[in-house]
């Protein structure tokens, strides 16, 4: 059955619990009818997983819920989006405020909402505090230093999730004065899309809007996103470019003080000894994560071309050279104080030199890993 007018959802998330919870509260109050649900996974170690329903005027319902399997991504499949399709089929509210837990990460949870035609994601906010902010982005603990695991195995820390819970919404509101305009800084850089509010800074409006889970995907896929310099104060964001691939063994030898120059590091690499394959990087200051992501555009032979998407194939349109094709380095480095120069030079080090262009390369310490 498809409702005459779809239930309108916005997603609210962040590590950050109270500054979260004051987003949630504020959206609920400000929009008549409109009620929160929120799976509170503090219990979730022991198997327990509460859903609590909430309007402005208190807790409406607290349920125990039975899972297959108590994790994050059961929560959503097996309760949450039943639980959204029932409101909207009612429709007695108009507005359903989904309060995530806090190492829950937006995008799953939005592009669930958004591909059910009952429900209308109208936005994706995440809720930050200012003064935890830069600690937490330092930050070496995994989540399971801080009990915030949602499922057993997850190796997570807490800097990649607070990182990709910025970086995926177009709304962030900032909770709090001190550090207030570092953090309106970080926000910026790591998420230039963004809306940056303070608390109550009109999210009303917020509600009448569509959020695109595929647009969001396409901004952030390091296979083809464009970065650029930005300084602000203490904070600033280089971005390396290259035409010349990277030799494999002085690049590993150096990844240790790449990665620990500042707090985010992200885009895609060419490795001197995988002429072929785009591999992405990202990096949370001292983690960091090398993957293939497909062919380069240019080793595609004509036919394949056509299957590529429109956005990879502009991304490339402004990356290519005669000679490479959509080949080059291109990575962005975000951090406070951060030594441009000094990165530069370093990552400049590893580069494939004339006399080595050619020559069979005697070791490729990335063999075994990519």
């Amino acid at each position: 059955m498809t409702v005459a007018t779809p239930l309108p959802v916005v997603v609210v998330s962040g590590l950050h619990r109270l500054a979260r919870r004051s987003t949630v509260d504020d959206l609920i109050t400000a929009v008549p009818g409109s009620i929160a649900l929120h799976h509170d996974m503090d219990g979730i170690g022991e198997g327990i997983v509460l859903r609590v329903t909430r309007s402005r005027w208190g807790v409406l319902d607290r349920a125990h819920l039975d899972l297959d399997h108590p994790c994050a991504t059961c929560a959503l499949r097996e309760d949450l989006l039943p639980v959204l399709l029932d409101l909207a089929e009612r429709g007695e509210h108009s507005l359903c405020v989904v309060e995530t837990w806090d190492a829950v990460e937006p995008r799953s949870v939005a592009e669930a909402v958004a591909a059910h035609e009952d429900l209308r994601l109208a936005a994706v906010v995440t809720a930050v505090d200012a003064e935890r902010l830069l600690p937490d982005l330092s930050s070496v603990d995994d989540l399971s230093d801080r009990s915030l695991t949602v499922v057993s195995e997850d190796r997570r820390s807490v800097a990649e999730v607070l990182s990709h819970q910025i970086e995926y919404p177009t709304v962030v509101t900032l909770h709090g004065e001190h550090h207030r305009n570092e953090a309106r800084s970080l926000v910026a850089h790591l998420n230039p899309a963004a809306l940056v509010v303070p608390p109550g800074g009109g999210l009303v409006a917020l509600t009448e809007g569509r959020f695109l889970p595929d647009a969001a995907a396409n901004r952030l896929n390091p296979a083809w996103a464009q970065y650029w310099d930005l300084s602000d104060d203490r904070v600033s964001t280089v971005v390396w470019t290259r035409k010349r691939p990277l030799h494999p063994v002085r690049l590993h030898e150096s990844l240790e003080r790449i990665v620990s120059t500042g707090l985010r590091g992200r885009g895609r690499i060419w490795l001197a000894s995988r002429p072929d394959t785009l591999l992405a990087w990202d990096n949370y200051n001292d983690s960091l994560v090398l993957e293939s992501a497909g062919p380069w555009l240019d080793a595609l032979p004509g036919a394949a071309l056509d299957l590529v998407s429109e956005t990879r194939r502009a991304s490339a349109d402004l990356d290519w050279d005669p000679v490479v094709g959509d080949r080059r380095q291109h990575l962005a480095f975000t951090g406070v104080d951060l030594d441009a120069a000094r990165l530069v030079e370093l990552l400049d080090s590893c580069l494939l030199t004339d006399e080595e262009a050619g020559r069979p390369l005697a070791a490729d310490p990335f063999a075994d890993a990519l």
